[in-house]
């Protein structure tokens, strides 16, 4: 297996069939009926949260910035569809010469957002918008679902820190951004090499329970593991019996023992007992971890238990029970024309069900309260109020097909962390709820 086949930036494939047939279909009966051309306007947004989150994460910018840029339909995806008869000769032409060549405007990434936010914004024509709804629904849709739930995790955890290990327990290739939007959820760290090296994330690991049974006792595994690491490593303790694996453990590795991991059992009462444990040893320095399928309700009852560092999986890497954000990708103006210069109007889905949307190009500011906190999401067509000019949210991304916003990965973990700081108190708080800010709709918008 190469480095392309783990999404890493070797060799990058296309990503022209990360696309649903019915965008291929649309693309072939607009070249028929001559309005592909047409200018048109697609959003991103969500028309609710997942029930009793308080706000959302933008994460997975990065990511479809170069997934727009690698969009090709090289000669196997071409000559695939054409087997296949999923397309005319006409429109085999037409994707041979795709390139993007609009604009991409978009909340930036690790900010939050709220129910109608327009998240992402992108313009073209409508043949060449209409082909990147899947692949950046299903992008915008993973990531940020995932950073949603880190994000609820890191503040329940305080100034404890946070270990991403959930690569065992989803896809190889999800992993890797599950491992990304935790970092920019507030994670420290990845158990996951290929997040690493993909994305410069700190890694961490030591042993599992294997290395422990596969020795003939307790300390033959400690002494191996610190004679190999050194004593500042971290001792799996819960294999047998805690209480005497901590007392081997310091008289293996000495009080300079850099900490202990728990996996099992009332962590609660397990941390307190061996935080008292490796006082009375004189391993006052040493730190205790836990893991055991936590969620952030675990995480913040262990709020008061003498606990150093969390290690997380399943629960982050499947969102926290919430593994998409629901975001839809919407057509909501077009040029009435075929005529370059023609105006754009709004357009909408008007159907009952739940699923109306509101049209127009829109604009989206937060508007703060006497304290400076976050009071109101407010989102617009035409020109902006006075009172919100230099609270724009949107940042381009893509300019004439062109990528122009590319950051660190670090810039966009600490722009998460200052935006919920910016919310009101209430958005941390892990009861059901509504929404920590409403959505205000003007020029005559309405709710969707």
């Amino acid at each position: 297996m190469n480095t392309a086949d783990l999404g890493l930036p070797v060799d990058v494939p296309s990503t022209a069939l990360f696309t649903d047939q019915y965008e291929l279909t649309m693309l072939r009966a607009a070249l028929k009926a001559g309005t592909a051309g047409r200018r048109s306007v697609f959003e991103v947004f969500t028309r609710r949260l997942p029930d009793g989150r308080r706000y959302g994460v933008v994460a997975g910018t990065g990511r479809v910035l170069d997934a727009v840029e690698n969009f090709r339909f090289d000669a196997d995806v071409l000559r695939f569809l054409r087997e296949k008869d999923i397309v005319d000769g006409e429109t085999l032409d037409w994707l041979g010469r795709y390139r993007f060549s609009g604009d991409i405007w978009g909340y930036p990434e690790g900010e939050v957002y709220f129910p109608g936010s327009p998240i992402m914004r992108v313009e073209g024509t409508f043949a060449e918008c209409v082909l990147l709804e899947t692949v950046i629904l299903s992008i915008l849709n993973h990531d940020s679902a995932i950073a949603a739930a880190a994000s609820r995790m890191s503040s329940a955890a305080g100034d404890r820190p946070l270990i991403e290990m959930g690569a065992r327990r989803t896809h190889e290739l999800a992993a890797v951004a599950a491992a990304r939007s935790a970092y920019i959820g507030g994670f420290a760290t990845t158990s996951d090499l290929a997040a690493g090296f993909r994305y410069n994330i700190p890694t961490v690991g030591t042993s599992a329970h294997a290395f422990t049974l596969l020795h003939d006792n307790e300390r033959d595994a400690f002494r191996a593991q610190v004679d190999s690491l050194g004593a500042g490593t971290t001792l799996l303790v819960d294999t047998y019996d805690v209480a005497e694996a901590v007392r081997t453990a310091v008289e293996v590795a000495g009080p300079e023992l850099g900490a202990v991991r728990i996996d099992s059992g009332d962590l609660l009462l397990v941390a307190h007992r061996v935080r008292q444990q490796l006082d009375e040893l004189g391993a006052t320095g040493t730190k205790i971890t836990v893991t055991s399928d936590l969620d952030e309700y675990a995480i913040a009852s262990l709020a008061a238990a003498p606990v150093d560092a969390y290690g997380v999986g399943t629960q982050l890497v499947t969102g926290s029970g919430h593994p998409t954000a629901s975001m839809v990708y919407k057509l909501v103006a077009r040029a009435e024309s075929g005529e370059e210069r023609a105006p754009l109007v709004p357009v909408a889905k008007k159907s009952s069900g739940g699923k109306t949307s509101v049209g127009g190009r829109k604009w989206a500011a937060r508007r703060l309260d006497a304290e400076g906190y976050a009071e109101a999401e407010v989102v617009g067509t035409g020109p902006m109020p006075d009172d919100l000019a230099g609270r724009q949210l949107l940042v381009e991304l893509v300019k004439g097909g062109e990528v122009v916003a590319r950051e660190p990965l670090d810039a966009v973990r600490d722009r998460h962390a200052a935006a919920r700081a910016n919310l009101p108190l209430s958005a941390t708080q892990l009861s059901r709820g509504e929404p920590v800010i409403p959505t205000e709709y003007a020029h005559g918008g309405s709710g969707s």
